[in-house]
């Protein structure tokens, strides 16, 4: 009797367990509801028609089927004379997607106008989201503008074409006609394509670089509605080096917000990140500290990033803006030294293992970047356009 007892104790515990699992299992989790935002860009006109990408990305990876509908809405810019308009056109995520890019065909011409811009805007949505920022927009920068005149330094210090013991192993002296395509890469987009510091300006193709007289000339520009546009170009893919003697010629921009450089990162930033990396930054300058550059190195320490930097302050009245100064280090697999006009401001040991991602392959980025968290933004004393000269860069080992 009692064995029976316990067997049928033991069904009916066993059928409640089922039937529990049962109730519970036919209920859906609960998945929150994603956000979906379509984010600002600028774009350079062209004299040719050309695309460009928009970006619609969502808060999180997505759990379920997320279809966002986008359309395009004039502005100042009209479709069909500025760029080819669309409607309803789906941006589907699967499951697991967080980005979409849609390409955005941009018409083309030689008319000196205003910058313009238009709308994309989210129409619908299907699946578990919801809008953020529904609206972005599209801004045309024009880049048929006339030239800007500028004073090109004749004086400043210069610097030998050889060392003794060391052999010239790359160069550009930036004779022209143009930028050389075998040595850089222009890097196009704002902050949210892959750089930040809070920065303001929008990278162009090149329109905001060109060779003058002998010398690349980066521009940065503000249009009528405090947009800033600039130049970053790079040599990555087309020049790197481990150690050796770096000399670069230069002017520099001034005024408050603007941040110049002349810089290197590590070749293998694409599969490390940073600053795991390294980061040698050969010159640096705030422009409300015209008389002041800085020579920095940036590493990762367990994950943690690490710098140390000095810089050297110009003795009198003149700044960097006013002479041409050879900007310098010499690097070797102990030491990066810093010089300005060959006199010798700061030093890093680099021989210990902590230190190995400043011991490998880098590669030269010039850019004149406009705001950020270091500078601070321009304000109304700042002069726009704002160009950093370049007479040279030499690399010898």
């Amino acid at each position: 009797m009692i064995n029976s007892f316990k067997k049928f104790v033991l069904i009916i515990s066993t059928l409640l367990l089922i039937f529990s699992c049962g109730d519970g299992g036919s209920e859906d989790p609960v998945v929150d509801a994603v956000k979906v935002s379509i984010v600002e860009i600028s774009v350079d006109e062209g004299e040719d028609d050309s695309n460009t990408f928009v970006r619609i990305r969502l808060n999180k990876e997505t759990q379920t089927l997320v279809t966002a509908y986008i359309s395009s809405v004039d502005g100042t810019a009209t479709a069909g004379e500025d760029y080819v308009g669309f409607s309803n056109v789906p941006i589907v995520f699967e499951p697991g997607d967080k980005n979409k890019d849609y390409s955005v065909q941009i018409l083309g011409d030689t008319d000196s106008e205003t910058d313009e811009y238009f709308e994309i805007t989210i129409t619908n949505l299907e699946g578990n989201a919801e809008t953020d920022l529904g609206t972005a927009k599209v801004n045309i920068i024009n880049d048929d503008r006339e030239p800007t005149s500028f004073t090109i330094p004749t004086t400043g210090p210069d610097s030998p074409t050889s060392y003794p013991g060391m052999s010239l192993l790359w160069a550009d002296e930036f004779e022209g006609p143009g930028i050389n395509n075998d040595n850089w890469t222009f890097e196009i987009g704002n902050g949210d394509w892959g750089w930040g510091n809070n920065e303001l300006q929008y990278y162009t193709r090149g329109e905001n670089a060109s060779i003058v007289d002998g010398n690349l000339i980066i521009e940065a520009r503000e249009d009528d509605t405090r947009r800033f546009t600039s130049t970053r170009m790079i040599t990555k893919g087309k020049f790197d080096f481990q150690y050796g003697r770096v000399d670069i010629r230069a002017a520099l921009p001034k005024g408050q917000g603007i941040w110049p450089a002349l810089w290197m990162l590590g070749s293998n930033i694409s599969t490390v990140g940073w600053p795991a990396c390294g980061e040698i930054d050969i010159m640096e300058l705030l422009g409300h500290q015209p008389n002041k550059v800085h020579g920095t190195a940036h590493w990762s320490d367990n994950s943690d990033h690490k710098s140390y930097g000095k810089s050297k302050t110009l003795s009198g009245t003149r700044t960097f803006n006013d002479d041409f100064h050879v900007f310098s280090i010499i690097w070797t697999e102990n030491s990066i030294k810093w010089l300005l006009d060959d006199v010798q401001y700061n030093e890093l040991n680099i021989s210990s293992a902590g230190l190995s991602e400043l011991q490998k392959n880098q590669f030269f980025i010039f850019n004149v970047a406009v705001g950020g968290n270091w500078p601070g933004n321009p304000d109304a004393t700042t002069p726009f356009p704002q160009q950093m000269i370049v007479d040279y860069i030499r690399v010898f080992q």
